[in-house]
C-alpha cells in the first residue's frame, strides 16, 4: 500500500491503491485548503483551485494519477510539480506539499529532508 509523506504536516499517511488525494488529507484531518479554499471550495470538483498541494518526491515518476484536462486547465500557469488534490489519485508512495504558495521558503529544510529521504514501503498485515 502507498505512503503519502505531507512534508508541512511531518506526517506519513498509509493508504489503498486509488485513493482521492484530498479526501485522503481531509480525513487525516490535515490542513488543505488557505484561507480562501477555507471560506469557500468547491468540494473537490477542480472549479476553485484551491486545492494546491506540489510534488516533491516520488518513486519512479508514477506516483500519483495523470494530470487531468480540468488540471491541465486550472494550473497552466503553475508549476508542472503542482497538482489540484481533489483531481489525483495515489498510485505509490510519494511526498507532497500542502499549500505550496504560503511559506515554501521557510520549509527549505523539511523539503530538502523529504527529497533525499527515502519514501517509506508499507506492509500488509497478516491479521486482515
Amino acid at each position: 500500500m502507498p505512503v503519502v509523506r505531507f512534508v508541512r504536516e511531518a506526517c506519513d499517511v498509509v493508504c489503498p491503491v486509488g485513493t482521492n488525494l484530498r479526501e485522503l488529507a481531509l480525513a487525516e484531518g490535515l490542513q488543505l485548503y488557505g484561507l480562501k479554499g477555507q471560506l469557500g471550495n468547491c468540494g473537490g470538483c477542480g472549479q476553485c483551485s484551491t486545492c494546491f498541494i506540489e510534488v516533491v518526491a516520488e518513486r519512479d515518476g508514477a506516483a500519483l494519477s495523470e494530470r487531468t484536462a480540468v488540471e491541465d486547465q486550472k494550473l497552466r500557469r503553475r508549476p508542472p510539480s503542482w497538482r489540484l488534490a481533489c483531481q489525483v489519485l495515489v498510485l505509490d508512495s510519494v511526498a507532497v506539499l500542502t499549500r505550496p504558495q504560503v511559506g515554501r521558503d521557510s520549509l527549505a529544510k523539511q523539503l530538502q529532508k523529504a527529497c533525499l529521504e527515502p519514501l517509506p514501503i508499507a506492509e500488509l498485515s497478516d491479521e486482515l
